[in-house]
């Protein structure tokens, strides 16, 4: 009997390992370093009404599906260039960047500059993945916006977070510290 259980527990070891092998070989296929990567649709109906973060890179950032004052929903298509290890998981900066940008489109501003957040990461992200986020801000009549992010991957709710931003005068590179505190109070 005990030679039975000690047979079978080496087969099991066996099977495991085959496993870890053919699942290593599959996810090295998967991970070419010069795999052509797939372009998201975007939409350009109202691209020319966005008037804040123009230059952003995209691939990193995440892609604008639709916008309007007050909402903005993008989505982020994950790549080998945000993974953090073997398994494929996604480095979380990815994620709060992508929501970051979702935030600042919608309140899309000029010269919007994100100054605080809250965020939770509720559930890993992996390689090849789509994250769709939805961000909704709350219009003041003062300079200061609170937007609120959600991020899914199928539904599935995997980020939130709450953002602070402010509405500068000039742009936050050519604004001076001093301008910057007399404004606050």
């Amino acid at each position: 009997m005990a030679a039975e259980a000690k047979q079978r527990a080496k087969d099991l070891i066996n099977q495991t390992e085959a496993i870890n092998e053919d699942y290593e070989e599959n996810f090295n296929v998967e991970f070419k370093e010069n795999e052509e990567e797939t372009e998201l649709h975007e939409i350009d109906a109202h691209k020319e009404d966005l008037r804040t973060h123009t230059k952003i890179k995209k691939k990193l950032c995440g892609t604008i599906i639709s916008f309007e004052q007050g909402y903005a929903k993008t989505t982020l298509q994950t790549t080998n260039d945000m993974i953090i290890d073997e398994y494929g998981l996604i480095h979380s900066g990815f994620i709060f960047s992508a929501a970051d940008y979702a935030a600042a489109v919608a309140v899309n501003e000029d010269n919007v500059v994100i100054i605080g957040g809250r965020s939770k990461f509720l559930a890993p992200a992996k390689l090849n993945d789509l994250i769709e986020f939805e961000a909704h801000a709350k219009f003041e009549d003062s300079r200061k916006r609170e937007i609120k992010v959600d991020g899914y991957i199928n539904d599935i709710r995997i980020f939130e977070g709450v953002f602070q931003a402010v509405i500068l005068e000039n742009h936050i590179l050519k604004t001076k510290i001093k301008q910057l505190t007399k404004n606050e109070h």
